[in-house]
């Protein structure tokens, strides 16, 4: 019941949130921005040029679909880092943590509420995606529920990760520490090209850092019938169960050190 309410909480919170509100007002303004060469495509697709108009639009949707998707992994993470380090610097958790509230109760809540707020980010996100493909008069032939599922475990990794760094740093040492983590994990990656890093330095970290590479809905997103990369079931059961286990480890360390530490922030 506690866990419950904190979430609903936090995701009203949320919803309040004015500078979550305006970063979103600024990036939908951006994104509205990008349709433009939609509408050409659109019209080169009536003027009878059908396959560099499917190229145009796919690359078109793809890109919007990686800016979108990198947003939401910082909404996620200023999400759940701000959800923490607001009720640690107003003082509040101390009032919810007077009554029968476990810390990791606590922690739980708020995490789920993080979750909540994506939920609704991604269902925004993969309506934009449909209706970008409409407007370059294509169709994304792709599942939804991988658009849907991918995305999802990619904002549950960094947000229980960023959970997991707010519990002992400042908010916006954590949000930097997020950035340069979500950098390094694409260099270290052995598809990234990067061959100047020593293999000792480059297999560890990409061994320790989270591979969200994995978890992007871009690797299988097509506006043809065939698949650009098909996939069998046996990879999206592992990619996804790779990121569910990353998150589910970065939250438990989350509850560790919160549970070893003061509940006001200097």
């Amino acid at each position: 019941m506690n866990i419950r309410v904190i979430a609903l909480n936090t995701f009203g919170g949320f919803l309040r949130d004015r500078l979550i509100i305006l970063f979103c007002a600024l990036f939908v303004g951006m994104i509205l921005l990008m349709m433009t060469p939609l509408l050409f495509a659109r019209a080169m697709s009536a003027a009878g040029n059908t396959q560099q108009t499917q190229t145009m639009v796919l690359s078109i949707v793809t890109g919007i679909t990686f800016l979108a998707s990198g947003f939401g992994s910082l909404l996620a993470a200023w999400a759940a880092t701000d959800a923490i380090a607001s009720e640690m610097r107003s003082g509040t958790i101390l009032a919810v943590m007077a009554r029968p509230v476990r810390r990791w109760e606590f922690l739980l809540g708020k995490y789920l509420g993080v979750q909540l707020l994506m939920v609704v980010y991604i269902a925004a996100m993969l309506l934009l995606g449909y209706f970008l493909a409409w407007l370059g008069g294509e169709r994304i032939h792709s599942s939804w529920w991988l658009l849907v599922l991918y995305p999802m475990v990619r904002y549950a990794v960094y947000s229980a990760m960023a959970m997991l760094l707010v519990t002992a740093l400042n908010p916006i040492v954590t949000i930097a520490i997020v950035l340069l983590i979500a950098v390094a994990a694409n260099v270290v990656a052995p598809s990234s090209g990067h061959s100047a890093i020593p293999e000792s330095i480059r297999t560890p970290l990409y061994v320790l850092l989270p591979s969200t590479n994995l978890l992007s809905e871009t690797r299988f997103l097509t506006l043809t019938q065939a698949p650009l990369n098909p996939n069998v079931w046996l990879d999206h059961v592992t990619a996804l169960a790779y990121g569910l286990d990353y998150a589910l480890v970065c939250f438990l360390l989350a509850v560790w050190v919160f549970h070893y530490r003061g509940l006001t922030r200097d």
